[in-house]
């Protein structure tokens, strides 16, 4: 079974990913800019890293049940 991939909560629509986190970011990958569209996330193409905009239409989180 594939885990899923990482996902960031993010307050801007505008999101640089390199691929670091946890390991120094020399083993990441070259960073990219990522812009989020109406569909509220964006995939990073190297690591498959997903960052969701807060209060957008994929914030699962955001989303309120009455």
């Amino acid at each position: 079974m594939i885990p899923p991939p990482e996902t960031f909560r993010v307050e801007h629509p505008r999101v640089a990913c390199d691929g670091a986190g946890d390991i120094a970011p020399a083993l990441g990958h070259p960073r990219v800019w990522l812009q989020i569209d109406e569909r509220g996330y964006a995939d990073c193409g190297y690591c498959d890293r997903r960052y969701v905009l807060i209060g957008g239409a994929a914030d699962e989180q955001g989303v309120q049940t009455a």
